[in-house]
This record gives structure tokens, sequence and C-alpha cells, in this order.
């Protein structure tokens, strides 16, 4: 038997791996780090094993292992070369000099250190409808000694807020809603709280009228109908479609909520006007750089500071009772005239409560002919339909249209109908003083109507003075109205009732039904007022030539 000698390693060589591996441990262990701070949290502390790259090229390629002791690298052995001895390893020395030895990669601990964040699960609705509101915050936030000075006042005065949040209970979710289907922020709930405090009967002293403070024009705008019946800009559902559309469109002309709400409250064309000012000047164009009046410069930090104390209520003493995020009303569809107080006993309110979800109507009666919805809590539309049912058929109306008589006087028409004179010009909105007849007015046709409690604040002032009528043509069609006879319509034409026969084929006169009327040619008022001032200027003339 030949015995062959044991092929060694080149010297050096176990020296130069060992330093390759120390090299490249660190690196190794950053890698794994960051791996671990990449994946997710994870609830206990883990282990991280380290294992190294492969070996350089040229290098003979071996196995890697999980174990943290590593061989030294192996060399080929000649064909006909004898296997030599194994020699057991001596054990490592760590626990005495701490550092481990030649070849061995140290077992590292890794801990998750990454911070925990909150998570919002935006498919599930909050059940506290303040909390919805402050997911869908989207406007950029305004920092100001303003703000600062309007927060401290709004936290300052906790019954206002009170008083104002209560009130806010019956149409913020409704508000809310209609903001995500457009897709809007949702602190624009608040402005109502800036324009009217949540009072739906607030009146400015620019015939702003609403929730949302519509002034006439932009209300018609916004297809918010104003009549003697019935003021649009008041009601909850209709103004508050009107008003998001307003914002969207402002929105849409500026690209800036900021600007957006100055034009809400100053005008979008006088908001227009200013950006130029400032760009003829090469000054910048965002809200705070404007040259405002002081009522817009404190409109959008008044909201700011609304949104700031809804956000977070504790640091300033305000407690925010919890609103359920869940709708207060719905709408039902009336098929007939009805009487507002009526309606309110049916549905088992009280008056007030049935006018702050129904604001809109003028007077005591709510015709078909100017509205088709009544608004009702949502626990309330079961009782009112089986108490309508109750009802049967009796009449749901105790007022009816009357049309005075030239010369006739309020008084007499308070006696007439057994009315006083007091509820007579409450219930047809006119002024305690005003001695003026109205071409039409409201009147009871049942005792029902007299008396009882007395219905809220509800009748606006004229909202502008109306100009002098324009000639009459030859002409006319006449809308019919709730209460017009044809008698009546005869004498305001000031034709008989045969001549209105003779042009139209009329049987039973409904609402809204069209009346052609002709008049003679040379009659009318127009005609007759300047025949008399004719004859004035002649007796005039004929005194100056005496």
């Amino acid at each position: 038997m030949i015995s062959l000698p044991m092929h060694r390693p080149a010297p050096g060589a176990v020296a130069k791996e060992i330093a390759r591996v120390r090299l490249l441990a660190p690196a190794a262990l950053a890698l794994a780090l960051c791996a671990c701070a990449s994946a997710p949290p994870a609830t206990v502390p883990t282990t991280s094993v380290v294992n190294l790259p492969p070996p350089a090229a040229g290098a003979p390629a071996r196995p890697i292992t999980s174990s943290p002791v590593f061989d030294a690298p192996r060399v080929p052995m000649p064909a006909n070369a004898s296997r030599p001895a194994v020699t057991p390893a001596p054990a490592p020395l760590i626990a005495s000099t701490g550092v481990p030895p030649a070849g061995e990669v140290e077992r590292q601990e890794v801990r998750d250190v990454t911070p925990r964040v909150a998570r919002i699960d935006l498919t599930v609705q909050p059940d506290d409808l303040w909390q919805r509101m402050r997911q869908g915050f989207g406007m950029a936030d305004l920092d100001s000694t303003i703000v600062q000075d309007k927060v401290a006042w709004y936290a300052a005065r906790p019954e206002y807020l009170r008083r104002t949040f209560e009130r806010s209970r019956l149409y913020l979710y409704h508000i809310v809603e209609e903001l995500e289907k457009r897709g809007m922020p949702t602190e624009l709930a608040l402005l109502p709280m800036v324009e009217s405090s949540f009072n739906p009967m607030a009146y400015s002293r620019a015939h702003a009228s609403g929730l949302w403070q519509f002034i006439p024009p932009t209300g018609r705008r916004y297809s918010l109908e104003q009549n003697w019946w019935f003021d649009g800009r008041r009601d909850i559902v209709a103004s508050t479609s009107a008003a998001l559309d307003y914002l969207r469109d402002i929105y849409e002309m500026h690209g800036d909520w900021h600007l957006a709400l100055a034009s809400y409250n100053w005008g979008e064309n006088a908001v227009a006007r200013a950006i130029e000012r400032n760009k003829g000047v090469r000054l910048p164009t965002d809200y705070s750089s404007l040259n405002m009046p002081l009522e817009t410069r404190q409109y959008v930090p008044k909201l700011q500071a609304l949104k700031n104390i809804i956000a977070n209520p504790a640091p300033f003493g305000i407690n925010l009772d919890p609103i359920p995020n869940q709708p207060y009303f719905t709408t039902v569809t009336k098929m007939k005239d009805i009487d507002l107080k009526l309606a309110a006993s049916l549905a088992e309110m009280s008056i007030g409560e049935f006018v702050a979800l129904n604001p809109g109507y003028n007077r005591p009666l709510m015709p078909l002919s100017v509205s088709t919805r009544i608004v009702l809590p949502a626990d309330k539309v079961e009782t009112y339909h089986a108490n309508l049912e109750k009802f049967g058929d009796k009449s749901l109306v105790s007022w009816q249209t009357y049309r005075p008589a030239h010369g006739e006087k309020l008084d007499s028409i308070a006696k007439r109908f057994g009315i006083p004179l007091s509820q007579l010009k409450e219930v047809n909105g006119l002024a305690s003083r005003n001695r003026q007849i109205p071409a039409l007015l409201i009147v009871p046709s049942r005792k029902e109507a007299i008396g009882g409690p007395r219905l809220p604040i509800m009748y606006a002032p004229p909202i502008a003075a109306r100009p002098a009528p324009p000639p009459r043509p030859a002409a006319v069609t006449h809308v019919v109205q709730l209460g017009d006879t044809l008698s009546s319509i005869a004498a305001r034409y000031g034709v008989s009732v045969d001549d209105i026969r003779r042009g139209n084929k009329i049987g039973r006169l409904q609402a809204g039904q069209q009346i052609v009327i002709r008049r003679p040619a040379g009659t009318g008022v127009s005609k007759k007022i300047s025949s008399k001032s004719k004859s004035k200027t002649k007796k005039n003339k004929r005194k100056s030539i005496k």
C-alpha cells in the first residue's frame, strides 16, 4: 500500500478567506436589516441568520448552510491521494474573548423598531358624523393671526357654539352626503355656521336668506323659486343643492377653494378683478395676497377656525356631542294642498320643529302647485301617513285666497272673515304699520284657521321694490292661480265674463290653466293714466295763462 503525502491549502489561503468573510458580514447584516424594515411589522422579535454571498470569481463553488460555523475552503485532491484523518475542531472561545473565532459568523438578533401607525378603514363608516366629516377634510389649511383670533373668539363662546351645533344636527348629514356625492371637501358643511349659524330663517340687510344666505339674483340663477307663496332660498333640500353647485362652479373658475369661498362671499367677478389687479403689478394671486373687504378677509379664517375646533375640540375646552351618522330627515310627496299646522299635527310635531325642516313656505297654506314635497324626520314618516289615513276625507285646508275690491281696507276685510287684524297682517307678511292693500291676500275659509298657536316669524320682508308694470298689450295670457274665478279675472283686466268665455273654451277653472284676455282697443291702465295726466297738464297750462 502506497501512502501519498496529504495536500494542504496554500499558505495564507485560510486567513484570506476569513478576512473576506469578516469584510462581507457587516454588509450582509445591513441588507438583512433593510429587508426586515420593508417587511410587514412583526408581532414578536425575530432572529435573522446572515448568509454570505457566493465566493468571488475563480473560487471553488461550495454550498452555504445556515450553520454559524463555516468550513475552510476545500481544495481538490489528486485521484490517487488518500484522505487524511479528520481532527475535531476546537470549541469556540466566545465566552472568554467575546469575539467569534476565525471562520465563524456571529448570530445577530434583529428587533422590529418600526413605529405603529393607526390604520383607518375608509370602507367602514364611523358611527359619529363628526368623525366622518374629519375623514373628508380636504382643503389646504390657512394659518394666520386672523385664524388664531377667530379660534380664540369661538372658543370663548362655548354656549354660542353649543346652540349652533344643536341646530346643525338636523341638516349636517344631508349636507355631508351631498358633498361626498360631488367629491367635495367636507369642511364645506361648516359654511352655514359662518353664513347663518344654521338658522334657516336668517335674513340679512343685503336681502340674503336661508342657511346658505343666497341673494335673490344668485338664487334665481340656480333655479331657487321666489314668489308670494314660497322662497326656495330657505328650502333645505333645494338651497343645499344650489349652494354646492355654485361652490363647485366657482372652484372650477379659480382652481382654489380659498378663492372659491372668497367669491361666495364677495362675488366671483369681484375676486376675478382683484386677481387681475395683482397680475398687473406682478403680485401673488392667492387668497392671502388679494386686496379685499374686511368681511371677505375674515371669511375664510372663520371657516378655518371652526375646522380646527371640530378637528380637535378637547384643547379648546369644547364638548362636541356625537351626531348619529344616519339620515335625520326624509322627503314625503304630498298629494293635496294642506295647512302647515295640520301637517305638523299629523306628524305629531310642534310648529317650530316642522318649520325648521320646511322653512321655505311663506304662508300657512302649502299649495301643491308651489311644492310637491314636505320634509319630515325619518322616524315620523310612518306616523304622518297613519294619521293622514285616519283623517279621512275631511278638508286639509282652512285658508283661501282673496282679491280685495277697489277701495277695500284691511280692517274691514279682517272683520268680514272674523280674523284679528294683527293675524291677517302676519299671515300675509305685512308690517304692522302697513296700510297698503296688496292685490292678493290669504284669509280663513274655516274657523280652525283663526287663533291657535302663533306661527314662527317666517315671512321675509319684500325682496326689492317692484317696478311699475309696463303698458298692457291688447291681448294677454293669464295663468289661473289658486282661488281665481272668472269674475275676479274679468275685474282684474277690465273685461266682462262673457268676453273671457268668447275667447276661450272654459269649463271648470284649474290652477295653471292659461286664458287669453282680449280687451277692446284703447283700454288699459296705462292709457287711462296718460289721459288723466294730459287733462291735468291742460289745467296747469290754463292756470299759468291766468
